[in-house]
């Protein structure tokens, strides 16, 4: 690895000047200046952020290398920034990235590496998705903590700051210096099948604290956190993933609900924003997308609500954006509407040779394209990527996963799980009338780097409070035989415990005969807390919020008796038959009297 000596020779002796610079705004003339040396090729490289598969930057797996040669046309990660001079790149567990914490960090380094040593070679802005609950892209060992809706749940603004804290030191000793997280959206919709429980709640100024309190604990930390999804991705039914959703809100709602954690992660100083690939009538009737949105991006985020930081696209390989445009037009429409970074574009030779022509041919100027530099090279050297762009294996070793941090997360989950229905004080359970317990319920796939499945973390953790329990995963859409095999085994069990996930009929069918068998039945919903709405008839319900395994042992321990319920809903469940009325309100959750 070069020494930090060539780091600074080859970033033209900017780094030392910027380290002891006040402000990323004072440092512009510096910054400038290397934005004057760059050619036109590495510029339009410097506005892209993209994947690239293996575990490694020089020497990936085979697998890694046929799979970058089809979608990129380069064989490494190393390959790609030479030819292209991206200015990030996003890690993803599925493309190899994310196998353990010192892996992760010989990735980053060979990545800076392959950058600092091209001709006016700059540090990478490496980001990922660690937003925690449900999407996670860094796994154990690291300290993985309650998603944002059991954060809502716990109400606490001091424990989303630590959380950002804590993980925004452990992603910076990994390398990784940009998080595509928090998620500022007001999830109004209990239909929304693409934000969720990744939403802190539905009430807006409660989101908002959160969103400004996470956003410290991040950039304290050294990390760029990146609110998303602008304007707001809070009410709709499709999936931007796979559809072009429509947000009906008018411009007033939009005011008062969607655009209120936006101005409060401003204030805090997010450092990034991600745009939503959603049609907002109400703020532009063009028919476009919000990332292709100039009235959105520049006249309301730019002009309106005063920011000048960085605007991240959000994957221009999801179908919200590709709808309307070709791929290769999408690039040149985004930054015309005024976003900084094109992350994850589907094929990166097509959009950087179409933000090429664009400048070529005059639909795009090349003061254009240094605007957004500026705004990225100062977020690089506002996190010290100057001066300090690799990572240690000590530093790894120091901060990822420790105890203290783990623990801290434990702390922070027993103050999420909200319990909803508690019949006859059935909860918590006692060891000595309900010692022998059957777990069953829906096994998604864990989201990654938990132990997994949620059957099986319940049980274990159940046993481990002193209960014999035994696990019999049962699937998100259980069988006739299936859900007989569990009434059968529930004979044996002298309660049930069943997660259940965004519940179908055939998991309302299972817990309706598992609660006919008389045993008692305590139901835990590991995703959406709207399940309980559906099943009127068991004893208990618990709200987890999500499947991880910190989420799941604090289950485990509001069953048990060892801590108390404290979380309170932040979100409103309606009632099953009459979805105009609310069932429990916001704040509603139970307690264990004494």
């Amino acid at each position: 690895m070069p020494s930090r000596r060539t780091v600074l020779a080859a970033t033209a002796g900017v780094a030392a000047s910027l380290a002891t610079s006040g402000t990323a705004h004072a440092n512009d003339k510096k910054l400038r200046s290397l934005v004057s040396r760059m050619t036109l090729e590495e510029k339009v490289g410097q506005l892209f952020v993209m994947r690239v598969y293996g575990h490694s930057a020089t020497a990936p797996d085979q697998a890694d290398i046929d799979a970058n040669l089809k979608e990129i046309g380069v064989r490494t990660a190393a390959e790609m920034i030479a030819r292209y001079r991206v200015g990030g790149v996003i890690y993803f567990t599925w493309a190899h990235n994310t196998r353990d914490p010192h892996q992760i960090a010989d990735l980053s380094n060979g990545i800076q590496k392959a950058s600092l040593r091209q001709p006016r070679g700059l540090p990478v802005l490496i980001s990922t998705d660690q937003e925690h609950g449900i999407v996670c892209r860094v796994g154990e060992p690291a300290t993985l903590f309650p998603g944002a809706m059991a954060i809502g749940a716990g109400g606490a603004r001091k424990d989303a700051r630590t959380l950002g804290r804590i993980a925004g030191q452990e992603l910076r000793a990994i390398g990784i210096r940009q998080n595509y997280s928090l998620v500022a959206d007001v999830n109004v919709n209990p239909a929304n099948p693409v934000i969720g429980v990744r939403s802190f709640g539905s009430e807006a100024g409660a989101v908002a604290g959160l969103v400004a309190a996470e956003v410290a604990g991040y950039q304290g930390a050294g990390v760029a956190a990146t609110a998303k999804h602008f304007p707001g991705h809070g009410d709709t039914a499709v999936d931007s993933h796979y559809g072009f959703p429509v947000i009906t809100h008018s411009r007033e709602l939009w005011e008062k609900l969607d655009a209120v954690p936006f101005r409060s992660a401003i204030r805090a100083g997010i450092d990034s924003i991600m745009t939503a690939h959603i049609q907002f009538p109400a703020l532009d009737d063009s028919g476009d997308p919000a990332t292709l949105s100039h009235p959105i991006l520049t006249g309301i985020l730019r002009g309106e609500l005063g920011y000048d930081g960085v605007v991240v696209t959000d994957s221009l390989g999801m179908e919200g954006v590709r709808t309307k445009y070709g791929d290769d037009r999408v690039p040149v429409l985004a930054l015309k509407a005024g976003v900084d970074q094109l992350l994850n574009p589907p094929s990166l030779d097509v959009a950087w040779n179409a933000v090429l022509k664009a400048v070529q041919g005059g639909e795009l100027t090349e003061a254009r394209l240094d605007e957004s530099i500026l705004r990225i090279l100062r977020l690089k050297a506002r996190l010290g990527l100057f001066e300090e762009p690799y990572v240690s294996h000590g530093g790894v070793t120091r901060t990822v996963g420790t105890p203290t941090h783990l623990a801290a997360a434990d702390r922070i989950a027993e103050r999420t799980t909200t319990l909803l229905v508690n019949e006859r004080r059935l909860l918590p359970l006692n060891r000595r009338t309900h010692r022998k317990l059957l777990v069953v319920g829906a096994d998604p796939a864990s989201p990654s780097g938990t132990t997994g499945p949620p059957t099986g973390v319940l049980a274990a953790a159940l046993t481990e409070l002193g209960f014999t329990a035994t696990a019999l995963p049962t699937g998100t859409a259980p069988s006739a035989a299936t859900v007989a095999q569990a009434v059968a085994a529930a004979q044996d069990a002298d309660a049930v415990v069943v997660g259940t996930y965004n519940i179908t009929a055939a998991q309302k069918a299972l817990v309706e005969q598992l609660v006919a068998t008389g045993r008692p039945v305590v139901a835990v919903a590991i995703r959406n807390p709207y399940d309980v709405a559906q099943l009127p008839a068991v004893p208990a319900y618990l709200a987890a919020y999500s499947w991880t395994d910190v989420e799941l042992r604090a289950a485990a321990r509001v069953i048990a008796g060892k801590a108390a319920p404290r979380g309170r809903l932040p979100v409103p469940v309606q009632r099953a038959d009459d979805p105009a009325k609310v069932l429990y309100p916001v704040g509603y959750g139970l307690s264990y009297g004494r």
